[in-house]
């Protein structure tokens, strides 16, 4: 048990800013390790997250501004980690080979491909939960907290499927995952995806077609990754989940 709970808050130290390491032992356990756990990582920057824009749609704000709000504090929690390896992603695809590719992509500068990515995932998110706000706060709050769990299982199975792109770099120290550990991720992003269903009252469908489109999605960004780079890097695991993040939004928007 206490490695479990090491292995979970290890999973909070890797994919967000909470504060949390003091509880952890030295050294910490591998990323491949933790990754069952990050279905449980999106948790807890989603439920801050949820429960804002709940509280802004009661208060009488406008769904547009509640979205905005509740988005806003989801990427200060994870200190827009995934935000940045989705520009980097997409900076570097407009590279000619690989290994200009890879070289674009370690640049801290952002390009327009990374700009227009960034501004096109967040007025999606933005988008989506605004039209589900309008529709019911807690449907929406629900939605935020399935698609951040659900995205977050994708990356633990990117990394077991996925080889890393380069000799180094977070995707190689990161290690693999074993077929268990993206199966437990997997099962518990359905489990917590089951509860908030139920708490926010979606639809059959909703249940069945959000992680469908979020696995597609995210499937189609992997070979995309396979085919420029040969691998998954620490970016191209950021891009994949906002890819999962964005997809599921979209299937809950056309399931409600």
């Amino acid at each position: 048990m206490a490695d479990r709970r090491t292995e979970a808050l290890t999973a909070l130290v890797w994919l967000t800013r909470l504060p949390v390491m003091r509880l952890l032992p030295d050294p910490l356990p591998s990323l491949s390790a933790c990754a069952w756990a990050f279905p449980l990582a999106g948790l807890a920057v989603a439920l801050p997250a949820a429960l804002l824009l709940h509280a802004a749609l009661g208060l009488g704000m406008s769904p547009l501004i509640a979205a905005i709000l509740a988005v806003a504090l989801l990427i200060r929690l994870t200190g827009a980690l995934h935000e940045d390896g989705l520009a980097d992603y997409a900076d570097g695809c407009g590279g000619p080979t690989k290994e200009r590719r890879l070289e674009i992509m370690r640049d801290s500068r952002i390009g327009s491909y990374g700009v227009l990515a960034l501004v096109l995932m967040l007025g999606l998110r933005v988008a989506a939960l605004a039209q589900l706000g309008q529709a019911a706060p807690l449907l929406a709050a629900g939605a935020l907290v399935a698609a951040a769990v659900l995205s977050r299982a994708g990356m633990a199975v990117a990394l077991a499927a996925m080889v890393p792109a380069r000799p180094d770099g977070l995707g190689r120290s990161a290690g693999r995952v074993t077929a268990r550990g993206a199966t437990c991720a997997v099962a518990l992003a359905l489990a917590l995806l089951i509860c908030c269903a139920w708490l926010a009252g979606m639809t059959p469908t909703a249940i069945l077609l959000a992680p469908l489109v979020c696995a597609a999605a995210q499937a189609l960004l992997a070979r995309h990754a396979r085919r420029l780079l040969g691998g998954q890097t620490g970016d191209v695991l950021g891009a994949i989940q906002q890819m999962g993040e964005g997809a599921t939004l979209l299937a809950l928007v056309v399931a409600a």
